[in-house]
């Protein structure tokens, strides 16, 4: 592809971004699936060297260029400083992404990439990647993770919504926040909170209130209350709850980052979307809908109330 080629036409995507074991790769074959079955033409690409057990067909993977393994085996390298070389050297190699590229024009692209957290807070060569792409006319959107049980623990809620702050100022995309597994929340306990307090991120003084009834974390109140004014003064981080086998809650997640990345579909894309919604359930999908997780948890805190009243 020439240099006067590159911007002859646009073409849209999503970077999946977020920590190990958050549903990255889950989530490209679900969302790759859910595209497919309202016509839209998909390519995943892995930029995770490290990622060898991928259930989707993968179209462009970086393993064809480097692996985390080798690098460890040949440099001597733990895993992290194995990651940061192999993301390097992907960067030191644009030509052979646009090549790989080149050859899906005008679909759409999840791009599946590594899991570790200092690639998007502080190092630059992924963040350079995808600057180079948005030059190569890509216009994408970031979807960054979050496993769901960091809600059932106030103090590791805070830590999420720092590194989700952090990502979204050094990553430079447009950004849409993602509370993953959301099928499985209830195996980790209760929510101080309704669930819209926490994809809203709503008043984070009752958190840090939560928090000091906890002995270990009434020392570090102070602490937590200056967390939060900073994630509260900047007021961009809120999450979309995501079960992956509700075709609601992916059809919600992809129209978020449908409008965050500009991407506008044509008329038999929104009809198929619509029948695909319309349809009765089928055996590739199990529809556990958010929204009766958290009536759950509303009807089991007023059963707890009730129970409490009782008992005096």
């Amino acid at each position: 592809m020439s240099e006067g080629s590159k911007g002859s036409s646009l073409a849209f995507g999503q970077v999946v971004i977020g920590p190990p074991g958050s549903g990255k790769t889950t989530y490209c074959h679900g969302m790759r699936e859910f595209m497919g079955r309202i016509g839209r033409k998909v390519t995943v690409v892995n930029l995770d060297p490290a990622n060898d057990a991928m259930p989707y067909q993968c179209a462009v993977d970086i393993a064809e260029l480097i692996t985390l393994p080798d690098v460890m085996e040949n440099l001597k390298l733990g895993p992290n400083g194995g990651l940061i070389y192999c993301m390097e050297y992907l960067e030191a190699n644009f030509d052979w992404l646009q090549e790989k590229l080149a050859a899906f024009r005008g679909h759409y692209y999840l791009f599946d990439c590594p899991g570790q957290v200092e690639l998007y807070t502080h190092h630059d060569a992924l963040k350079n990647v995808f600057a180079q792409l948005a030059k190569w006319n890509f216009r994408l959107a970031a979807v960054h993770l979050v496993d769901s049980h960091y809600c059932t623990d106030p103090g590791k809620f805070i830590s999420v919504l720092c590194t989700s702050l952090s990502t979204m100022l050094h990553v430079e995309l447009p950004h849409v926040n993602v509370l993953s597994k959301m099928d499985l929340i209830e195996q980790y306990g209760k929510l101080a909170f309704n669930l819209d307090y926490y994809t809203e991120v709503l008043d984070l003084s009752y958190l840090v209130d939560h928090l000091a009834s906890d002995p270990f974390f009434r020392n570090y109140r102070r602490l937590n209350e200056k967390l939060v004014e900073v994630i509260e003064d900047y007021s961009l981080v809120s999450f979309v709850p995501l079960n992956v086998q509700d075709k609601e809650s992916m059809r919600q997640v992809m129209q978020a980052v449908d409008k965050a990345n500009g991407y506008s579909f044509g008329d038999q894309e929104h009809r198929s979307l619509e029948a695909l919604m319309s349809a009765a359930v089928g055996a590739d999908f199990h529809f556990t809908s958010t929204l009766a997780v958290q009536e759950k948890y509303v009807q089991s805190q007023d059963k707890a109330v009730e129970e409490e009243a009782m008992d005096l």
